[in-house]
């Protein structure tokens, strides 16, 4: 990998990461396209190294939501007992939300990047993915009840902790299924959206740590120190974008344009390896 395939890679990760189009997806078809991993050792270290590059969006979410994970931080010890308990719920219901996929993914993490980390598999996922956000947003946004972040109770964050676990499949995306999982579970759009965001937090963290203790010689051996440090840069510094331009799209037009993006790149790609 050289310091462009780095440098691309990083600018996806950052760009996908937090818009609900699989940005593990995403680098599987780009690190198809760029001709990476083509050995298993070379195949190990980009699997490795598109975990280990979300560390800069991670910091990019960290950065963005700071103000308010600062306040929460503070509030656990403030004498209003309004602001104590809306802080104490906010990062238990973090917490609920983190155990599902934590629990699965290390009970399933090995089989599901073995049998489906390849373009056919993330294909199908797309599509179904994007047919799934085009039906859902409508009747969840029928039944919604319009809770707001601070509205959180430990159901709707366990709903949307085992929503979150679609998120192990390469081409599901995350945040399309925490999104959901809020929507469905009676959150507002936006307070979906940045539930979805704030789980980030521990989820990338951890996955990003136990990546890079795991597979650090086969990253520093294949792929390099600074190769690795260029898709860090870019991935925060497209990951920090990336957050405040897809909330507002969120806002104006919904979920159904990504949606439809995913199928359209779902066609695209199948096209392109039976043609």
């Amino acid at each position: 990998m050289n310091l462009m395939h780095a440098l691309v890679l990083g600018m996806v990760e950052g760009l996908t990461e937090f818009i609900p189009v699989s940005s593990t997806g995403h680098l599987i078809l780009v690190g198809k396209a760029l001709g990476l991993g083509q050995t298993p050792e070379s195949k190990a270290a980009l699997d490795a190294f598109d975990i280990v590059i979300q560390a800069g969006a991670w910091l990019a979410c960290v950065l963005y939501y700071a103000p308010l994970l600062l306040k929460r931080v503070k509030g656990l010890r403030s004498d209003d007992p309004v602001e104590k308990q809306l802080s104490s719920r906010l990062f238990l219901s973090m917490l609920v939300a983190f155990v599902p996929i934590a629990v699965i993914g290390k009970l399933a993490g090995k089989v599901i990047k073995h049998a489906l980390f390849h373009p056919i598999p993330v294909a199908v996922a797309l599509a179904l993915g994007g047919l799934l956000m085009i039906v859902a947003e409508k009747f969840a946004k029928e039944r919604s009840a319009g809770y707001q972040l601070d509205d959180l109770r430990l159901p709707t964050a366990l709903t949307v902790g085992l929503a979150q676990c679609a998120a192990l499949l390469p081409g599901t995306s995350r945040s399309m299924a925490t999104i959901l999982g809020g929507l469905f579970a009676g959150l507002e759009m936006r307070a979906a959206a940045d539930f979805s965001f704030l789980l980030a937090v521990p989820v990338l963290g951890a996955a990003t740590a136990y990546e890079l203790l795991k597979e650090w010689h086969v990253l520093y051996t294949e792929i390099g120190v600074l190769p690795m440090t260029v898709g860090l840069i870019a991935s925060f510094l497209v990951g920090l974008a990336s957050i405040a331009g897809f909330l507002n799209l969120l806002g104006r037009f919904g979920l159904w344009p990504f949606g439809v993006y995913r199928i359209i790149l779902a066609i695209i790609v199948i096209a392109t390896l039976h043609g």
